[in-house]
């Protein structure tokens, strides 16, 4: 009986341990060369030659007196363990993003932009 009791102890361990590891990435949109951006000057460069330099843009948003273009680039970096009971996951989105405002003549005001896509890690999930 004992040897019973041991064995249906052991198969309960195994079933509370096993499990499986995942490593994910995932990269949205394609990726833009910040060296364009020596070739971007306000109040010369038009919207539409922003659009030749990067493509066009995720999102264009309505402003009183013109436009802003946001590209914006994301990675996503997961690991995880699964197990029978519970589970552990790391999951690490970070962003590049470049915004662009315009004025009602399409003419560029001002830009602003944030690299950090390359930045996202993979990492133990506890």
């Amino acid at each position: 009986m004992t040897s019973f009791r041991s064995l249906v102890l052991l198969a309960a361990v195994l079933l509370l341990v096993s499990g499986c590891a995942a490593v994910g990435k995932n990269i949205e949109y394609q990726s833009f060369d910040p060296g364009k951006l020596e070739n971007v000057t306000p109040g010369r460069t038009t919207a539409g030659q922003v659009v030749t330099l990067f493509g066009a843009p995720t999102q264009v948003v309505e402003l009183s007196g013109g436009n802003a273009y946001v590209y914006e680039r994301s990675v996503s970096k997961a690991t995880g363990a699964y197990f029978v009971l519970i589970s552990f996951v790391r999951y690490d989105q970070q962003y590049d993003r470049l915004v662009f405002f315009f004025n009602e003549d399409n003419v560029l005001t001002h830009y602003g932009f944030s690299l950090k896509a390359d930045t996202s890690v993979y990492g133990l999930p506890f």
